[in-house]
């Protein structure tokens, strides 16, 4: 089992994962994204995101996309992970927890002061994964988001 940062002949692959994790949060209507814009937004020069691609023998099995954010009280970049899916054939065989850890290191490495993500309600057997590695819910915060209509409604108000 290794990690490895993806490149651009991952993007039908992570088109792929995309696919199966909207399905699982029962939201496969909602994506938007082709390998056009998978290759555009992770690869081109200047990107904000990026992804690593877990593989066991030679097959990719899972993957994670992420950011950077910053925090104002911390004077410090973080890592935002937007994105882990694992192939349900790997889950609990520790494909989960090593892209955590290798974004856990990442962050580490590149001085940053936190690793955040966003969990379903719902997504049980997600959240006790986080608890587990000795992640902590942040529940005094509520995420908002503005998209579609609404985002460019109110950026021209």
């Amino acid at each position: 089992m290794m990690v490895r940062v993806a490149n651009i002949a991952d993007a039908s692959t992570i088109l792929q994962f995309i696919k199966e994790l909207a399905e699982y949060e029962h939201e496969l209507e909602s994506v938007e994204s082709t390998e056009a814009t998978i290759i555009a937004s992770l690869f081109s020069e200047g990107s904000t995101a990026h992804a690593l691609i877990c593989e066991v023998d030679n097959q990719a099995v899972g993957f994670a996309v992420y950011f950077y954010n910053y925090s104002t009280w911390l004077g410090k970049n973080g890592v935002y992970l937007e994105d882990l899916y694992v192939t349900p054939a790997y889950r609990s065989l520790g494909v989960g927890r090593l892209l955590m850890k290798t974004l856990a290191q990442h962050a580490v490495d590149n001085g940053c002061g936190r690793f955040e993500w966003s969990v379903l309600h719902w997504n049980q057997p997600a959240i006790d994964f986080y608890q587990h590695i000795g992640a902590q819910e942040q529940s005094e915060w509520r995420v908002y988001r503005l998209s579609g209509e609404a985002l460019a409604k109110f950026a021209t108000a």
